[in-house]
């Protein structure tokens, strides 16, 4: 038996396998992680500045806080779910920058689901990042958008350098580098 691939057939098993990767979860979260890139620095001179530093953040695995405790720190905010495919295709690469820089940078992770469930998706991961429900309004700076997941990388001035909704790459060389350069100033 004789058996040649036509454009016809190759097409078909593209196809196919692109709807599989979309309708299959974890295929689509691990296709996310490959196409995902490190985030777009703003230069500070182009930068927004943060709007308000008053927000109330009950923790849920860790200590509550008010926003206002984080001034003059290099802080990673990050707006996410359990059910939101693009947060959990970068949540492995979050970890990893987390695990490295949870001593220089200050990592707030902000969700409005309950613990119980979160708790539930990072001992099944094994994730220990800190997370937080929202308590009052957060900063303007970070209500332009409703789409998650959504991050925000804020120097030690309040300037917001990296704005970025939709998953990417923050275990990347570039942010890595970045982090390093803001944490030495």
């Amino acid at each position: 038996m004789n058996f040649k691939l036509n454009k016809k057939s190759v097409s078909n098993i593209i196809f196919v396998i692109a709807i599989a990767v979309l309708l299959y979860p974890s295929s689509r979260e691990w296709f996310m992680r490959q196409i995902a890139f490190a985030p777009s620095i703003k230069n500070v001179d182009k930068s927004e500045k943060l709007s308000s530093n008053d927000w109330s953040l009950k923790g849920l695995n860790t200590e509550s806080i008010n926003f206002k405790e984080l001034e003059n720190k290099v802080i990673f905010v990050n707006f996410w779910a359990t059910w939101c495919p693009p947060c959990r295709a970068e949540m492995p690469m979050i970890q990893k920058l987390y695990a490295d820089y949870k001593d220089k940078v200050s990592f707030v992770f902000v969700t409005n689901e309950d613990w119980g469930k979160v708790e539930v998706f990072f001992n099944k991961n094994g994730y220990d990042l800190p997370v937080y429900n929202s308590l009052s309004l957060p900063p303007d700076s970070f209500t332009k958008t409703n789409s998650i997941p959504a991050t925000y990388l804020i120097d030690k001035s309040g300037n917001i350098l990296i704005a970025k909704t939709g998953s990417a790459d923050w275990n990347s060389n570039k942010i890595r580098e970045l982090l390093d350069e803001l944490v030495a100033k």
